[in-house]
């Protein structure tokens, strides 16, 4: 039975996979790593799927998947092998009385790929807790000890593993805080919902069940009988800009290191895509969630060709009307728009 990239991440679509390997151990995983590029094969390495689409020819090479299940804590500083579920490090800790991430839970993918984006929710950051992390250099062949400040992060999403494929990210270390309290809830959303004032604190178990429910309520946990969660999330980044353009000027926004950081999804529906939208254009296969205006979605049956052919309509149908073009926050092999 072939292997598709359909089988393998949250979109489920994309071509089949050349020779997939599953890497259950840390050093699994540099084995595999260091003998794939020893032998020169192509090779590409995934977590759980949640950001990644693969054109329809796939991948001909070899594929790495990260799923080393190492997890440690001592005193408040939690270890956690790149394969580990991310929403189980959340509920883990939660348990075991941490308090710092939970308002990052119920985001899906792997441990591994929370430093690649700076991932983020409701006020927390990766960096906010990253004490430190261990990565394989695929141009040594060496396993490092990275520090924050080696990864690049600062503009939003960013950092060094984004845009290059030297680094692979074998564990994280975060410093969390042995606390029956929050974070400050700083989203009103979240503490409307816990009934605080906005900069105040609960119980994490309580912040962690009501980011859960939120997160569910825009079709954002996923769900394998509800089509409004087959996507990477948000496919579109936040776009940083370091001029706004005048049409663009009453879009929400927030300062960034790199210039002003603009809401894609205020963009998407002010330029007249509404949640929903896409039924009824092109073959009906591919639309925005009916939750979410940033998710495309598959309805059913769609081809990575056909989020191409979407994703080009709502970049250029923003573009004509706010001189802002969007580009993907999700990781595009072997495919682009």
């Amino acid at each position: 039975m072939t292997i598709t990239f359909a089988d393998l991440t949250t979109m489920r679509i994309g071509g089949p996979v050349g020779a997939l390997h599953v890497a259950t151990t840390t050093p699994d995983a540099v084995e595999l790593l260091r003998s794939t590029d020893s032998a020169e094969e192509p090779l590409l390495v995934m977590g759980g799927g949640s950001n990644l689409v693969v054109g329809d020819v796939g991948w001909p090479g070899t594929v790495v998947k990260m799923a080393s299940t190492e997890f440690e804590i001592v005193g408040d500083r939690l270890t956690v092998a790149a394969g580990v579920e991310w929403d189980t490090v959340v509920q883990t800790a939660v348990a075991e009385g941490l308090a710092g991430i939970e308002t990052l839970s119920g985001i899906p993918g792997s441990a591994g790929g929370t430093p690649v984006q700076n991932v983020g929710a409701y006020g927390t950051l990766t960096s906010d807790v990253l004490e430190s992390l261990s990565v394989y250099d695929r141009e040594t062949g060496q396993v490092e000890r990275w520090l924050p400040e080696q990864c690049g992060f600062g503009s939003h999403r960013q950092s060094v593993f984004k845009h290059s494929d030297r680094w692979v990210v074998l564990d994280v270390t975060m410093r969390l805080r042995r606390s029956g309290q929050s974070n400050p809830v700083n989203f009103p959303a979240v503490a409307q919902r816990l009934g605080i004032e906005v900069g105040g604190t609960a119980a994490p178990a309580d912040v962690r069940e009501t980011v859960i429910a939120l997160r569910r309520e825009k079709r954002m946990v996923l769900d394998p009988d509800d089509h409004d969660t087959w996507s990477v999330g948000s496919f579109f980044i936040n776009p940083v800009l370091e001029e706004v353009p005048e049409r663009a000027r009453e879009c929400p926004s927030q300062p960034d290191v790199k210039g002003t950081k603009l809401h894609a999804a205020w963009l998407i529906e002010h330029s007249g895509f509404r949640r929903g939208y896409g039924t009824d254009w092109g073959n009906g296969t591919v639309a925005l969630s009916s939750r979410h205006t940033l998710a495309l979605t598959n309805r059913g049956g769609a081809t990575a060709a056909d989020v191409m052919k979407f994703a080009a309509h709502i970049r250029d149908g923003v573009e004509a009307r706010f001189d802002v073009r969007l580009n993907p926050e999700c990781n595009l092999v072997n495919c682009s728009y």
